[in-house]
C-alpha cells in the first residue's frame, strides 16, 4: 500500500549547515569528558556502571515473568545489561525473561502467590495486577512503576480502511462499534477480554463512549456489540493477528472465519507492520475521543521475601527502562516512552497517519469497578444462560401504566419478547406463572419447561414456544400475589437443572408483595435460599418489582440472599434493560 508519511508536527530538524568555532568545540568536549568522569566516578560507587566480568561470580539472579508482546524487548534489555556488566551494589544482575499470558499469572498469584517461581511480573496492563490482588493476604503485588505504555486502537487491512474513509474519516469507539456491525461491513475480531487487557480496556471504553451518546439503550447496545464481537474473539492477543485475512482476493473477503479488522494494541500494529509486506500491512484508527492504553506495569512478587540484593537489582533493572540504552530498546519494539509525544517513527511504522488522533493523551484509565462490569457483562452476556422466568399473573397485573395506555401486563408481555430476542439457540429458558392458589392449593403454574432455545420439538422450537406463551399470559381475575412460596420452589426447580459452564438464573417479576397468608413467611424464605445456594454451583435471583405496589426493598433482600439483585421499575419497557443491568452485577460477584 506504500509507506505512509510522517504524523504531523514530529518531523526531525534538518542540520544547521553553519560552521562551528574549533575552539570552543574543544573546551565544550573537555568540560563534558570532566563531567562525565566525574559522574561516572559516583556512579561506580553505587553500582550503576560495569565493572568487569569478575563481577559474575555473584551475580544476582532474577526471574521474569512478562506478557508475551513486551518479553523480547526485556530479553533485549537483559542481554544489554548482561553484556555491559551493569551492576547492582557492585553485583552483576543475572535476568532470565519468560513469557505468561497475564490472565494466567493473574490467576496463579491471586490462588497462592507462595508458589511463583518468578521475583518480577511485567504484565501489558494494570487491570492484571488488580486481578491478582483480589484474594486475600496471600496475593501479594508490589507495583514499582511503569515501564512503556502502547494505546489501543483498531487496525485495518488497507481494502477495510479505505471502506470506511481512513484516514480523513475519525470515528468515536461507539460509531466503529456502529459501522462495523452493518452486515457488510469489514469484519471486527478482538482478543478475549477476559484473557487479554487490549480487548477488556476496549470494552470498557466502547460502553463509555456509548453512554457518552446520550443513548437510553446505551447498555443494550454494548452488550449487543459485545454479543457481535463474541463471534469473533481469539483467545489471545497473539491469536488474534492469526485471524486476519490473508489477501484481499475475494475468497479471503468471503470467508467468514477471517477478519479485515482487529482491536490491538499500536505496539501489536508495529511488530506485525515489521514483519508483513505491503499487501498485509495494517492502518491503524484511533479513536478520536480517546484511546485506552496498555501500561506494563513493573511488579514486584512477594518483596518481603526477596533478599535486600534481589530487591535492589530488580529496581535497578526497572530504571534502565529510564536510561538512553533502555529507552531505545522499548522504541525499537514499538512501545511509546513518552505518551505525550509519541515518536513519528514509531506512530508510522504503526500505521498510524494525520488525522487521525494518534498524538491524544489516552483518557482516565476505568476505574476497577467499571473493569469488573465490563468483564461481568461480557463474561455473562457471550456465556450460554440457563433461567426460568417467573412473572407475576395477579389481579394488579391488568392495572394501566401511566401515559402508556396499557396494561402491565401487556408492557411486561412486549419486554420479555424484546429480552428474548437477544439471546442465542444456545440460551436455555423456561417460564412460570404464579398467583395465590392458582393451580389448586399452589400458587405457580410451570408453563414452558425450561429448554434449548433452538431445540425443535413438533412443529416449533423453544423460541416458538416461548413466544407463544408470553402473548398469552393474562391476569387471573381476583388473583392475589403468591409470591414466598413461588420464589422457593422456583428456586429448588433451577438449582435441579444447574448446568455447568452457563449463567444460572432465575428472573422474578412481581407488581406486589406477598398476599398469601398461607405460605411461609419472608424470614423463612430468606433462611431457605440462604442455605440452598451454593457458590460452587452459582444460582442468582434477579427480582424486579414493577409499580408502585411492589416492595423494591423486600425483592432485594430475597434476591440477595443468592447473591443477586433486585431492582424496581416504573415503567415495564424497562425490564430488558433491568435484566441487563442484574446480569452485569451478578456477574461482578462470581
Amino acid at each position: 500500500m506504500g509507506r505512509h508519511s510522517l504524523p504531523d508536527g514530529h518531523r526531525t530538524a534538518a542540520s544547521d549547515p553553519r560552521p562551528r568555532g574549533r575552539g570552543r568545540a574543544v573546551a565544550l568536549v573537555t568540560a563534558l569528558v570532566l563531567v562525565v568522569a566525574a559522574g561516572a566516578a559516583v556512579a561506580v560507587r553505587a553500582g550503576f556502571l560495569p565493572l568487569g566480568a569478575s563481577c559474575r561470580d555473584d551475580a544476582v539472579r532474577l526471574d521474569v515473568a512478562a506478557a508475551p508482546s513486551v518479553t523480547p524487548a526485556l530479553k533485549d534489555a537483559a542481554d544489554h545489561v548482561r553484556d555491559r556488566d551493569i551492576t547492582s551494589d557492585g553485583h552483576c544482575i543475572d535476568i532470565r525473561v519468560a513469557a505468561r499470558e497475564p490472565y494466567e499469572v493473574a490467576d496463579e498469584i491471586r490462588r497462592d502467590s507462595a508458589k511463583a517461581t518468578y521475583d518480577v511480573w511485567v504484565p501489558d496492563s494494570q487491570v492484571w495486577v488488580q486481578r491478582a490482588g483480589i484474594g486475600g493476604s496471600q496475593a501479594r503485588v508490589s507495583p514499582a512503576g511503569n515501564i512503556a505504555s502502547s494505546p489501543i486502537g483498531v487496525g485495518m487491512l488497507e481494502s477495510a480502511a479505505e471502506e470506511l474513509g481512513w484516514p480523513r474519516k475519525t470515528y468515536t469507539w461507539s460509531r466503529l462499534a456502529g459501522a462495523s456491525a452493518r452486515e457488510d461491513a469489514p469484519r471486527l475480531g478482538a482478543a478475549d477480554p477476559a484473557r487479554s487487557a487490549s480487548g477488556l480496556l476496549a470494552l470498557t471504553r466502547l460502553g463509555a463512549s456509548a453512554r457518552a451518546s446520550g443513548a437510553e439503550d446505551a447498555d443494550t447496545r454494548t452488550a449487543a456489540t459485545a454479543k457481535a464481537l463474541a463471534s469473533r474473539t481469539s483467545d489471545s492477543d497473539s491469536r488474534l493477528l492469526d485471524s486476519l485475512a490473508r489477501d484481499s482476493s475475494g475468497a479471503e473477503r468471503g470467508n467468514p472465519r477471517r477478519n479485515e479488522a482487529l482491536i490491538l494494541s499500536e505496539q501489536a500494529s508495529f511488530a506485525h507492520n515489521a514483519s508483513a509486506d505491503d499487501e498485509h500491512d495494517l492502518d491503524l484508527f484511533y479513536p478520536k475521543d480517546g484511546s485506552p492504553a496498555l501500561d506494563y506495569p513493573y511488579t514486584l512478587i512477594r518483596e518481603n521475601d526477596l533478599s535486600t540484593d534481589e530487591s535492589r537489582a530488580a529496581l535497578r533493572f526497572m530504571t534502565f527502562f529510564g536510561e538512553r540504552a533502555g529507552l531505545r530498546i522499548l522504541a525499537e519494539h514499538g512501545f511509546r516512552t513518552d505518551g505525550a509525544r509519541p515518536s513519528a517513527e514509531l506512530v508510522t511504522a504503526a500505521g498510524g497517519r494525520t488525522p487521525q488522533p494518534y498524538a491524544r493523551e489516552p483518557g482516565e484509565a476505568p476505574s476497577d469497578k467499571e473493569v469488573q462490569e465490563a468483564l461481568g457483562m461480557w463474561t455473562i452476556t457471550v456465556q450460554s444462560a440457563r433461567f426460568i422466568t417467573v412473572v407475576d399473573t395477579s389481579d394488579s397485573m391488568r392495572r394501566l401504566v401511566p401515559g402508556r395506555g396499557e396494561s402491565r401486563m401487556d408492557v411486561t408481555k412486549a419486554a420479555l419478547l424484546q429480552a428474548l430476542a437477544g439471546f442465542s439457540d444456545d440460551d436455555e429458558i423456561g417460564l412460570w406463572e404464579f398467583a395465590a392458589r392458582l393451580d389448586g392449593a399452589r400458587d405457580h403454574r410451570e408453563l414452558v419447561p425450561t429448554g434449548r432455545l433452538g431445540d425443535r420439538k413438533g412443529d416449533g422450537t423453544q423460541r416458538d414456544r416461548l413466544t407463544k406463551a408470553f402473548g398469552a399470559l393474562r391476569p387471573v381475575p381476583g388473583g392475589a400475589t403468591g409470591l414466598y412460596d413461588t420464589t422457593l420452589a422456583a428456586y429448588e426447580k433451577a438449582r435441579e437443572g444447574h448446568a455447568p459452564g452457563k449463567f444460572n438464573t432465575l428472573v422474578l417479576l412481581t407488581d406486589g408483595v406477598n398476599q398469601d397468608p398461607g405460605s411461609i413467611s419472608r424470614a423463612e424464605l430468606i433462611s431457605r435460599l440462604r442455605a440452598l445456594a451454593d457458590p460452587e454451583k452459582p444460582l442468582p435471583i434477579i427480582a424486579i418489582a414493577v409499580g408502585p405496589d411492589a416492595d423494591e426493598r423486600e425483592a432485594d433482600q430475597i434476591a440477595r440472599a443468592t447473591g443477586g439483585s433486585g431492582h424496581e421499575v416504573d415503567d415495564p419497557a424497562q425490564i430488558h434493560s433491568v435484566i441487563l443491568k442484574a446480569i452485569v452485577q451478578a456477574g461482578t460477584r462470581r
